[in-house]
């Protein structure tokens, strides 16, 4: 396996190379992945050796949130504005380079990046020809967490969140 740059891709020290299942005894399970990390961050207060816990989502699920409605004036201001940007910054790296150091070069890019991107941005919706007239973004969540740990410290942690949970109203397990 090799990385972005053509050598050798190494692993996170201690990590397996290729994905796996996790491994341990499952010691608290929350509804919430916030839950799940205030448990682990609990044991790790308390000098609890978390090198053998894992955080596990389980039943996964991709919710894709409707954000708004997508329209022709959205569409063409966005592409305008991301075009901009890349405008402003091909024309703030030529006026750096300018014998003269004027400030067109800058006017031209942010001008020209803004039509670009319009242009740009009016084709792929057009091409879509009203199919999917809305923005979202999708997020992946599970149904609950639940946080494993080695055998060999199992029942430890396992003791130490049930009186995190005794402690605080709403603690999980």
């Amino acid at each position: 396996m090799t990385n972005p740059f053509g050598g050798q891709a190494r692993p996170a020290p201690g990590l397996p190379q290729l994905p796996t299942p996790p491994t341990g005894w499952p010691v608290g399970s929350y509804a919430t992945y916030e839950e799940a990390q205030r448990a682990v961050d609990h044991l790790a207060d308390s000098d609890f050796p978390v090198r053998d816990v894992t955080i596990v989502g389980v039943d996964l699920m991709l919710v894709e949130r409707v954000i708004g409605r997508l329209t022709w004036g959205r569409v063409l201001g966005s592409g305008a504005a991301s075009g901009a940007w890349l405008g402003l910054f091909v024309g703030l790296l030529l006026s750096l380079f300018s014998p003269d150091g004027s400030f067109w070069p800058i006017v031209v890019g942010l001008a020209s990046g803004a039509v670009f991107g319009m242009v740009f941005a009016a084709v792929g919706y057009g091409a879509s020809r009203g199919r999917r007239d809305f923005q979202s973004a999708s997020q992946m969540v599970a149904g609950r967490y639940d946080v494993l740990c080695e055998p060999r410290n199992a029942e430890q942690a396992r003791e130490m969140l049930a009186r995190l949970a005794m402690g605080s109203p709403g603690g999980g397990f």
